[in-house]
């Protein structure tokens, strides 16, 4: 473009040179010519700037890692003029990640039209990916003159985790709501204000557990099995604040969100309802939610990834700690930073049978450097990508 600004400069000054030496009509209209054309050039390109605009446009705005997904940029020219090839310059990131990546593309955009051009993204981790139009620069038809419309239009895709599968054992305790009227459906228990089965007596049976009515039609005893109330207090806390802005950042991120939703997805597998306890970006405090099936699981997940922004500001554990009392059966504390006074104060503080630390490292040599001189609190070390192998028979 520059040397196009140069070529026509050296034609004016030819052409200004032309009308000085030979005193003719055609050298005047060929100088006015070639001092108007840029001008005309120039307000060309600025009309057309005016009645630009792009926006993108997405198919679905939720996808799965690890999965190619499309991304349209739809660029609008209300104008009369065309322009032959404009520039695009797209830029993407994962919100926990300090790199970024970009690319170009060449449009051409017709008069009174719109052009749609769609690109393909993939993302190895979750979280969320932010999609800018840093420029789009529209030419004149000679390249003299470009203009930058468009500047940051950006678009957001929330990167959905995967599920990994746990070991573990899910103790039942007899803290529970005794107001719920949730039972187990696979597992028989002791409370007798529910049946769940009804079979044969064997020896060893409770003698205040044969159903005496049915046995009499039977001509054979019949025992009633009690139901397990699985409404028990049990606590997740996931403490989304990192100190550290590395390479490891969106890695640890990763981890630590499929370990909160694997051993969610383990307790729900074993019919144990929990609470879940996040900072919400969005609304700038801590939430509370009740997981009692996969589709609430799949729900508050998506929600936890859409609540941050750019800034990834998150509050410490510790002030929803001296605010809140926490009393349950079963406390899993999911974290990226093995902070010692936060566990220190769990395993002194919390009242619950079985407390878990569950802490992303970057390495298995980083995990024997964790403090494990707890009295009541067991910590589980999760290797950065490796969450079935580094946690196995948890116990919640």
């Amino acid at each position: 473009m520059i040397l196009t600004k140069l070529l026509f400069l050296i034609l004016i000054l030819i052409c200004a040179a032309f009308y000085i030496l030979y005193i003719w009509d055609f050298a005047l209209v060929l100088l006015v010519v070639m001092i108007t054309l840029p001008i005309i050039m120039f307000f060309v390109a600025f009309i057309t700037k005016k009645k630009t605009s792009i926006e993108f446009a997405l198919k679905d705005d939720i996808v799965p890692k690890n999965q190619s997904f499309p991304v349209q940029l739809c660029v609008t020219n209300r104008s009369i003029f065309p322009v032959g090839k404009a520039e695009a310059r797209i830029e993407y990131y994962n919100l926990f990640s300090n790199q970024t990546s970009s690319f170009d593309l060449f449009i051409p955009i017709q008069p009174r039209n719109s052009q749609k051009v769609t690109f393909q993204l993939s993302s190895k981790y979750s979280g969320i990916v932010k999609i800018k139009n840093i420029y789009l620069s529209i030419y004149d038809p000679l390249r003299i003159f470009r203009f930058k419309v468009g500047k940051n239009v950006s678009t957001e895709v929330a990167v959905m985790p995967e599920t990994q599968e746990i070991n573990g054992t899910v103790n039942y305790t007899d803290r529970v709501n005794e107001d719920s009227t949730m039972y187990s459906e696979n597992q028989p228990g002791d409370d007798p204000s529910e049946v769940f089965d009804l079979r044969d007596y064997i020896p060893g049976d409770k003698l205040n557990r044969i159903h005496w009515k049915l046995s009499s039609k039977k001509d054979d005893f019949i025992v009633k099995d009690y139901s397990l109330p699985i409404d028990v207090p049990s606590t997740m806390f996931l403490n989304l604040k990192s100190y550290e802005d590395s390479e490891y950042t969106l890695p640890q991120f990763d981890t630590l969100i499929e370990t909160f939703l694997s051993l969610s997805q383990f307790m729900l597998e074993n019919e144990r309802m929990h609470t879940i306890v996040y900072f919400s970006g969005k609304y700038q405090r801590f939430m509370e939610k009740v997981i009692s099936n996969s589709d609430e699981l799949a729900e508050i997940t998506k929600e936890i990834i859409l609540s941050f922004n750019d800034n990834l500001y998150c509050k410490s554990p510790e002030e929803y700690f001296a605010d809140n009392s926490i009393s349950a059966a079963s406390f899993i504390f999911v974290t990226t930073v093995p902070d010692s006074p936060v566990l220190t104060y769990i395993d002194e503080e919390i009242d619950a049978d079985i407390k878990n630390a569950v802490v992303i490292v970057k390495s298995p040599d980083e995990s024997l450097m964790l403090n494990e001189g707890f009295a009541n609190l067991n910590l589980v070390p999760v290797v950065i990508g490796r969450i079935s192998a580094s946690i196995k028979d948890i116990e919640v």
